[in-house]
């Protein structure tokens, strides 16, 4: 992709953020950019990934742009999951090292805490809050057993792990859009496909009614900011249902869920990337970020059959 001085910007929104991703990227997003969009190979993702892999089997190295520090973290732990997953590669031993590590910092409910205490001697952002006794949350065991069982994984630490997130999600009464999304990503991988689509359209019926998802784009100032997020943090109906045999995508009209692709699609940045929306707390950790929301828009953008080059 070399480029003269004179030369017209490249023209395709996947040009432009490949452009975007040379130019900010770690290792591992070029080679996840590389194997998503320019036939890449698998290997070399999982090469890169492999240096972020602590001694303990978990993640660290601020894998979560979010977390500093090289020791594992169960959000390191669920990212590095859904990279092997996105590559077809979460089986074997590699998630049999992964679930041991998961059984080790799990809490008394044989869940995963949102961040584990050892992150205390280590740089983290403000509104990842770090304690000694941290209770189990849905936000980082939702996914990681969703994930497990999409890819027919079987551990014994699933076992209770996969009856707290039915108990949590279940339960629900009020939420906030990064909890409504563990909730999904645990449902879409659920073996209990009755229960997951009952579980769902409940789920649909509290996003709409709390106005959890921004429906009119034009109109994004009409809904309510949840505590503690930041400024254009709103979540929009892409947001949940990032493909579209989500069980989220029952939750939107075509017209609602088009709209929400157009916003998607135009919020790419001249740069090529796209910007994060959550509160930016330290310079590395946003521009960590970038590239990642930017893979994650372009492969949804895919996902729902537009074009992107």
């Amino acid at each position: 992709m070399a480029e003269t001085p004179h030369s017209a910007p490249p023209a395709t929104p996947l040009a432009r953020a490949e452009r975007f991703v040379w130019l900010t990227a770690r290792v591992l997003e070029q080679r996840r950019f590389s194997y998503h969009f320019l036939r890449g190979g698998a290997d070399q993702v999982e090469t890169a990934l492999a240096s972020y892999l602590a001694e303990d089997g978990g993640y660290g190295h601020a894998l979560e742009p979010d977390l500093r520090g090289p020791v594992s973290q169960p959000l390191h732990t669920a990212h590095a999951l859904r990279v092997l997953d996105s590559i077809g590669r979460c089986g074997g031993l590699r998630v049999e090292r992964i679930c041991r590590y998961l059984t080790a910092v799990s809490t008394h409910d044989g869940a995963l805490p949102a961040v584990h205490p050892s992150q205390r001697r280590y740089p983290s952002a403000p509104f990842v809050p770090v304690v000694d006794a941290p209770p189990s949350a849905l936000l980082t065991t939702g996914p990681v057993v969703g994930l497990l069982h999409r890819n027919q994984v079987w551990h014994a630490w699933l076992f209770r792990a996969t009856e707290y997130c039915w108990a949590v999600v279940e339960s629900l009464e009020t939420s906030h859009p990064y909890e409504i999304e563990a909730a999904v990503a645990f449902l879409d991988g659920a073996p209990d496909h009755a229960r997951a689509e009952a579980a769902a359209d409940r789920l649909g019926r509290l996003v709409r009614e709390q106005r959890l998802a921004v429906l009119e784009p034009d109109r994004e100032d009409a809904y309510p900011l949840p505590d503690g997020y930041a400024p254009g943090e709103r979540r929009f109906p892409h947001d949940y249902a990032r493909v579209p045999d989500s069980l989220a995508a029952r939750w939107f009209t075509d017209a609602e869920l088009s709209r929400s692709l157009d916003r998607l699609a135009a919020d790419q940045r001249p740069d090529g990337g796209w910007s994060i929306r959550r509160r930016v707390w330290a310079p590395g950790s946003a521009l960590e970020w970038r590239p990642i929301v930017t893979i994650e828009a372009l492969r949804t953008l895919r996902a729902h059959s537009r074009a992107i080059g």
